[in-house]
């Protein structure tokens, strides 16, 4: 990896940083628009669901077009909403803002699949593994920033100078991509998109696109779509703890929330940056198996369990840095571990990926809501990322089996081939068959 690259990732967390600032600044911006706490949780879903159709549309999009086109378009179009968004702060009708939370929840969703898909073209395959953990520290770090500096953005220049913070950033990111003009696609891979001249076969061609878009989970490997499907289930516990840690910041620190919710960010992101330096000394596909996703989620589910057991200061901070230490590990382990399929289905498993976690997410963020109005929030965070430890441990269980049984089957034709008196032993065909 060289300057381009760390450049490509300090855009990343430039256009990050603008994205959870906006996270805090829309949420309060939809409240103000619609006057109601329902106007707020609808915006929201309009957003996640954009998301969910934005995933479903990326890899037939990927296929069409670069990846590179995909993300300075992206960036073009959430650039664009939101300085609209900043001159018109001051009287914004509803249909504006709606256009926003759907232009910025697809555009998001198309960039962070695109770039995904492409760093093992970037970097190649053997240094995908440090490159994703910069980007999942860059965007950590990102992230308590855009939540801590909201606050004084919002305070100091209203909404107005928030929404133009966010247009700057998508600038920023898109000007990079242009003038770095990173590789993104494979060479092979562009050719064999190309439509052939033959009408009948460009007619062909057309049938399997259409089928592939709905099919996209068609031929990925058992193991791998259990990683998919965990991946939502953890999104889905992780919905719990977002929703949750506002009340409880709220409950037990009434004049001062801002400063646990702060504390517990700030710890989780040290964790995820300690996550990388560990992650980036490791050898081997082994670091990067099923088995590792697995325990990395159980790790995390655990961790966050324990972190709203009504704590002291200092192991609150230890189990949030825990937490973000398994959840910088699984981000790292699952994005690898998806980069390692060919270039042609990389960008529909993460378009897939974005729509499992976007659907868990929203799915997870209704029922932890509804289940914290009877439930205490210990009870509620415990339930939910217990749904995600036992999701991990099946795979688990799985993953293991699957490599007991390829162990056995090695030794066996291992004997075999080892025949002392040079017979083959296995079954076979008879010879002149």
């Amino acid at each position: 990896m060289d300057r381009r690259f760390h450049a490509l990732v300090s855009a990343y967390a430039i256009s990050t940083y603008g994205n959870f600032l906006n996270l805090i600044a829309l949420s309060l911006f939809s409240y103000q628009v619609t006057g109601t706490a329902f106007g707020v949780g609808a915006m929201m879903a309009l957003r996640l669901c954009a998301g969910f159709v934005a995933g479903l549309a990326v890899g037939e999009l990927s296929a069409r077009r670069t990846r590179r086109t995909v993300m300075i378009c992206s960036d073009a179009a959430q650039g664009i909403t939101m300085t609209v968004m900043a001159l018109c702060a001051a009287r914004t009708p509803l249909w504006l803002l709606a256009g926003a939370v759907i232009v910025m929840g697809m555009g998001n969703t198309f960039f962070t699949a695109s770039l995904r898909s492409a760093i093992p073209v970037i970097v190649g395959q053997e240094a995908r593994a440090r490159a994703n953990g910069l980007l999942v520290t860059a965007r950590s770090l990102a992230t308590v920033l855009g939540f801590a500096s909201s606050a004084l953005v919002i305070g100091f220049g209203g909404f107005a100078a928030a929404f133009a913070v966010n247009a700057a950033s998508f600038v920023v990111s898109g000007v990079t991509l242009l003038v770095l003009r990173p590789r993104t696609d494979e060479e092979e891979s562009r050719e064999d998109e190309q439509v052939p001249p033959d009408p009948g076969a460009r007619r062909k061609t057309g049938e399997v696109r259409e089928r592939s878009v709905w099919r996209s989970g068609a031929g990925v490997p058992a193991l791998l779509l259990g990683m998919l499907l965990l991946r939502g289930v953890d999104a889905l516990a992780s919905s719990s703890h977002n929703v949750v840690l506002p009340v409880v910041a709220h409950a037990t620190h009434p004049g001062e929330p801002a400063v646990l919710m702060t504390r517990f960010w700030a710890a989780w992101a040290v964790g995820t940056v300690l996550a990388h330096l560990v992650l980036r000394r490791s050898r081997g596909e082994g670091a990067w198996s099923e088995r590792a996703f697995a325990l990395g989620t159980c790790a995390m589910s655990l961790a966050f369990v324990t972190a709203f057991l009504g704590l002291p200061a200092p192991g609150l901070v230890l189990a949030a840095a825990a937490a973000g230490f398994a959840d910088g590990w699984t981000e790292i382990v699952y994005t690898s571990r998806l980069q390692a399929a060919p270039d042609r289905q990389r960008s529909r498993l993460f378009g897939l990926s974005a729509t499992v976690e976007q659907a868990g997410f929203a799915v997870g963020a209704v029922a932890a809501a509804a289940a914290l109005e009877v439930l205490p929030a210990p009870v509620v965070v415990g339930t939910f990322h217990g749904a995600a430890m036992c999701g991990a441990l099946f795979l688990l269980l799985c993953a293991t089996g699957r490599r007991g049984a390829a162990g056995l089957r090695q030794s066996t034709e291992e004997n075999e081939e080892r025949d002392s008196y040079g017979r083959h032993t296995g079954a076979g065909t008879l010879p002149g068959a």
